[in-house]
């Protein structure tokens, strides 16, 4: 190739490889816009509405001026009893599938199902959870019964992620651990999970986080009301969750309000599905900061 072929074939490189970053800059840009906009047209209607009566009233049906406090209860309540659930055995399953399956057909399978589920539409699950709990069981509509199957939704994605996580940490750090006389589990516990743990908690912000805006699952499973009590830990009571609670409102509530409510609502669910993650995030900080030292 002569010398000025190969300045051309060069220049021809550095213009694809400027218009390849002007691309995807123009695509972040683009993202981070839809999500500003979509954050501001959901805030701006929805906070300067909010007060503290609102957060801890209880819904009306028919007069305006209901709150959304037992709903508001009833998801953070459904959504913790979904994860002390679902992190054990999604944990669990996730290092099992990493470090102790072995690699074979049988295993490929497990795991092809296990992604398989993680596709699966909530209301399946939600049908799921009804058939078991409401059918089988024969206890009706509660929070037990939501926050399981919304156990049962978040499970594949859990384990998914952390079999992903435990599957990045090199294994020159585990053979190291091994070559000083370490166990398996003692590996784990001190070597992989503190690396996998900033991948593990960012699926448990994603899961959390879905848990929490969940509808479809809820709705089959916990019902469409409540048992009027603001700070109700009953387990057999009927849970309507804050996303219910906002589909009801904007689709088949007649109260005078039923917009603003609506509206508010959205800005609640947003506002604490946002500080999930932040608040999901602080261990991360503490560990990087302990890798770090």
């Amino acid at each position: 190739m002569t010398p000025t072929a190969q300045s051309r074939k060069m220049q021809g490189s550095l213009a694809y490889n400027k218009l390849a970053t002007a691309a995807f800059y123009g695509l972040g840009a683009l993202v981070l816009l839809l999500i500003v906009w979509l954050l501001l047209t959901i805030l701006g209607k929805g906070l300067p509405g909010l007060t503290l009566d609102f957060l801890t009233k209880v819904p009306e049906d028919i007069d305006p001026g209901g709150g959304i406090g037992p709903v508001l209860f009833n998801s953070f309540y459904i959504l913790f009893l979904s994860l002390v659930v679902s992190i054990p055995i999604g944990v669990g399953a996730g290092i099992y599938m990493a470090e102790y399956a072995p690699e074979n057909k049988l295993t490929e399978v497990l795991r092809i199902c296990v992604e398989s589920l993680s596709s699966v539409p909530s209301i399946v699950f939600g049908m799921l959870g009804l058939a078991i709990f409401a059918e089988y069981f024969q206890i009706g509509l509660t929070i037990l019964g939501g926050a399981v199957s919304l156990a049962f939704l978040n499970l594949p994605m859990l384990a998914r992620v952390t079999e992903e996580a435990v599957r990045a940490v090199p294994h020159d750090v585990k053979n190291a651990s091994y070559a000083l006389g370490m166990t398996r589990f003692q590996c784990i516990r001190t070597v992989v999970l503190p690396i996998a743990l900033q991948g593990i908690i960012t699926g448990i912000c994603l899961v959390a986080g879905r848990a929490f805006g969940e509808s479809a699952v809820i709705l089959l499973t916990a019902g469409l009301s409540t048992s009027g009590e603001m700070w109700d830990f009953n387990l057999f009571a009927p849970g309507e969750t804050l996303a219910v609670h906002l589909w009801y409102v904007q689709s088949e509530a007649i109260v005078e309000d039923a917009a603003s409510i609506a509206q508010r609502s959205a800005a609640v669910l947003v506002v604490v599905v946002l500080l999930i993650n932040l608040l999901f995030r602080i261990p991360l900080w503490i560990n990087n900061r302990k890798l770090k030292r």
